[in-house]
């Protein structure tokens, strides 16, 4: 096994906040003791830590990943609407998060600064951060991603030593593959546990209903205020944002789940940029297409995305793209058998069902796609423009 060495840069970044009336030291003011001498300035430097490592899967240390990246990672606290501080009463929300850049940045989940779901969704009232060395400052909400379940924060970087976490991909994750999740589950921060990639590509609901694309399945534990942590790999790089457990029992024994860095990256930009975050939509519920499916219906195509209800008046609907009538049992599930199915979107071919809602994150509303339906046994294109995606949808969700 090749051993990591870290190599730290630090980059200094002076801030002098000049004095203005009272104050003190630790405001970033000064002025002399009789009150009519010129105000002196106070320098407040923030320390940023560029950490680069070497090494893939063969070089996975827990150790050496916790002593890297911890100290990027942060604890959020939130006082929900309802609430009045963080001493317990009501609802309070509470998280991890890191740090994405040297301007004070924090990634997080969107369910650890706001609370309900929907058109109900509402944004905390107060936010706070508390880094590794103790220090603890308030945070601005820039923006959230309900669809996502990611929130991009803001803090004042001034005197603060920050280390930023790199952002990688979880296009080419491999099931087995070492992880890790550093977070502050049930509020005991600075919490690491390490497991495996035990599934990719999988779905997870939202904020909204809509499904979440594409998330990564870890038996690494989470519990909750782990949410909105990182789930990092051997050398360092963010693979996604910490966000869900199934389990029977509340406890962390369950299925974790983390939404992919590549969705984490795409609505960090964009609440940056516009301060929301739009979806392309095409007002469709589908189901998967496997072998036995295809043979049993006689269908024309193996993969793809059946068509098993249309939204109407929606863009699917518009574009002339049709349901099934005719609902039948099959392998101890209901199938509305006779609609279309999507096999390709602008060409690019569509593997399995949750590849349609992946397709289409590379789109916004009324952008125009080209569709390569099977309508019987006859392919034709269809071209749709697409909509925008609503707030909220039933439990299906369509994409």
């Amino acid at each position: 096994m090749r051993a990591w060495w870290p190599l730290v840069l630090a980059a200094l970044l002076t801030l002098v906040v000049a004095g203005c009336g009272g104050g003190d030291d630790d405001e970033g003011t000064a002025r002399e003791a009789d009150g009519d001498a010129p105000a002196t300035s106070v320098d407040r430097t923030t320390t940023v830590e560029v950490v680069r490592g070497a090494g893939g899967d063969d070089a996975f240390d827990p150790a050496r990943i916790y002593e890297r990246d911890a100290p990027g990672v942060v604890t959020v606290f939130s006082v929900l609407p309802g609430q009045t501080d963080l001493s317990g009463s009501g609802q309070s929300g509470l998280g991890s998060g890191f740090v994405v850049n040297e301007r004070g940045e924090i990634a997080t989940n969107a369910h650890v600064v706001t609370e309900g779901e929907g058109r109900a969704i509402r944004r905390a009232k107060e936010v706070y951060v508390a880094f590794a060395d103790g220090n603890q400052v308030p945070a601005r909400i820039v923006g959230y991603d309900a669809n996502a379940d990611v929130a991009l924060l803001k803090i004042d970087p001034a005197g603060l030593r920050l280390r930023p976490l790199r952002l990688g991909t979880a296009r080419d994750l491999r099931v087995g593959s070492p992880v890790a999740a550093i977070g502050s589950p049930f509020g005991e921060p600075q919490s690491l546990s390490v497991g495996v990639v035990s599934a990719t590509d999988r779905s997870i609901r939202s904020l909204t209903g809509f499904e979440i694309a594409g998330a990564i399945q870890t038996d690494a534990a989470i519990n909750r205020g782990n949410s909105g942590g990182p789930l990092v790999n051997a050398a360092g790089e963010v693979l996604g944002i910490n966000s869900q457990i199934q389990t029977t029992s509340g406890g962390g024994e369950g299925v974790g789940y983390a939404v992919p860095a590549d969705m984490v990256r795409r609505t960090l930009d964009a609440l940056r940029e516009d301060g929301e975050v739009q979806y392309a939509y095409l007002g469709v519920a589908t189901t998967r297409i496997y072998p036995q499916l295809a043979r049993r219906f006689r269908l024309p195509v193996t993969e793809g995305a059946w068509i098993q209800e249309v939204v109407p008046d929606g863009p699917a609907d518009d574009a002339g793209l049709r349901a099934g009538t005719d609902e039948r049992r099959f392998q101890a599930r209901d199938v509305t058998v006779g609609g279309d199915i999507v096999t390709a979107v602008n060409g690019d071919e569509l593997e399995n069902e949750a590849a349609l809602s992946v397709a289409l994150l590379d789109f916004r509303p009324g952008q125009v796609v080209t569709l390569r339906v099977y309508r019987g046994g006859t392919a034709r294109n269809v071209r749709v423009r697409l909509g925008s995606r609503p707030q909220q949808t039933g439990p299906a969700g369509r994409p």
